[in-house]
């Protein structure tokens, strides 16, 4: 067989989520041949999974350019730009046209289990640029890997939600409580997901959107099922101004999710419990669950956990290929200080590309939700600029990676997540729990 030059090789982009086929999208614009890997069986299959939660955003930011422009030429019919879809219609009405559009150029049911350079581990410096790499997959056929000139990483987090515990590792009992936890928004139009959770005590931990999200539809059910009760777990003081939007938001459907699932708590037979920062999960003689936190508070009676406290980033795959990031965050290094919620309300965070998201590795880039690694003030239009820089880079027109095309909304509620006690600042809108879902609302909904 020939030795292909690097430059015959495709780019390998990881996940066909909403930040995957972007990239892919950018890449195609530029005759670059690409390949998309794609652990499930369909397009935007971890946006399926929250597919009952509404977006923020209206489908005018939810749709990528070069993709429009993919689509508008296979004559595809634009959905009304003004609407707020869900997550369902995200992936229906556009996801998967768009990556039917590549053919076999995606391909389906392919687990990326490693990348790494041809022939160097992570300590071999000789030659390692110009070594292609190879990306390790796992088929129903089995195990195999693919050459690549290069590699974009749009896998997102949606498969790394963060525990129950309060010191971010899994409380003590955790494990063995698994089948009476979930760390999704619960779909209650769905019949055994209602049954679930009728009548019954149900603690909810976090105070992001999901959480909101979360809130207001137990508190529906409630009002519906007598018996059903809700316990809120909040690890800050106080739940704070963020709670309701405080009507800083320019994405006005997550203001008004926050204002909705104020009212619902104020409303709702719900008991919130301020500084509580879980240590450990116990079975009660009853079989229902005890839950108490590192200084003493106990919630017991438990039937049901629903925790939504974030994502943060499967980095394992990765082991071989040589990563600079930041150590709190486990974002790229350069992109960390304009996402850290420590320091920055979202609204503060411009847009970036490719400098930022360079690593040592050339021709690794991170991108999507995964780019952010711990923090949750993604959008999607943040991902296709992103994407945009980061396929411009590739094909090597510099200019047009350095160019910024974006102007974000002022999302200005959710700085300084990071604060030990002020929960003014804990980010009840960009800044809690995502957009897997960090783009979303119930009834909102993320890569």
């Amino acid at each position: 067989m020939r030795e292909q030059h690097n430059t015959e090789l495709p780019v390998v982009v990881i996940g066909a989520g909403p930040a995957g086929l972007a990239a892919a999208a950018h890449l195609r614009s530029r005759d670059v041949d690409v390949l998309v890997l794609e652990s499930g069986p369909h397009a935007g299959a971890a946006v399926s999974e929250w597919g009952h939660v509404r977006l923020f955003s209206p489908w005018s930011e939810l749709i990528d350019p070069a993709a429009e422009k993919l689509l508008a030429g296979a004559g595809w019919t634009s959905p009304q730009l003004a609407r707020y879809p869900t997550g369902a219609d995200w992936v229906a009405s556009y996801l998967q046209q768009l990556a039917d559009l590549f053919g076999n150029a995606v391909r389906y049911g392919t687990t990326v289990t490693a990348v790494a350079k041809q022939g160097r581990d992570r300590l071999v410096s000789s030659g390692r640029d110009e070594a292609p790499f190879t990306v390790h997959v796992r088929t129903a056929e089995g195990a195999d890997h693919i050459r690549a000139r290069a590699v974009v990483d749009a896998s997102g987090t949606w498969t790394g939600p963060n525990p129950l515990g309060g010191d971010g590792v899994p409380a003590i009992g955790e494990a063995n409580a698994a089948a009476h936890i979930s760390y999704r928004i619960p779909d209650l139009r769905d019949p055994a997901t209602r049954m679930r959770y009728a009548g019954k005590h149900v603690v909810v931990a976090g105070t992001g959107a999901s959480a909101k999200g979360a809130l207001i539809g137990l508190t529906a059910l409630a009002k519906e099922v007598p018996g059903t009760r809700i316990s809120w777990l909040v690890r800050r003081a106080t739940v704070g101004e963020a709670f309701a939007g405080s009507g800083q938001d320019e994405l006005p459907e997550r203001g008004a999710l926050g204002q909705r699932a104020q009212a619902a708590v104020q409303e709702g037979p719900v008991a919130t419990l301020n500084g509580f920062r879980i240590a450990r999960v116990g079975q009660e003689e009853d079989g229902r669950l005890a839950i108490e936190s590192f200084d003493g508070q106990v919630v017991d009676g438990v039937d049901e956990i629903v925790v939504l406290t974030g994502f943060r980033p499967d980095l394992a795959m990765l082991s071989e290929i040589r990563l600079d990031l930041d150590p709190v965050l486990q974002a790229p290094r350069e992109l960390a200080p304009l996402i850290d919620p420590n320091v920055h309300s979202c609204g503060t965070v411009y847009p970036h590309g490719a400098k930022e998201l360079a690593q040592p590795e050339s021709g690794f880039y991170l991108v999507g939700m995964k780019s952010y690694g711990r923090a949750t003030s993604f959008l999607a239009l943040t991902g296709f600029e992103q994407t945009r820089s980061v396929a411009a880079a590739i094909a090597g027109d510099h200019d047009a990676a350095a160019r910024v095309e974006l102007t974000l909304p002022d999302t200005g509620v959710c700085g300084g997540s990071g604060l030990f006690d002020d929960e003014s600042a804990d980010g009840g809108g960009c800044c809690g729990a995502p957009a897997g879902p960090e783009l979303i609302t119930i009834g909102r909904a993320t890569d």
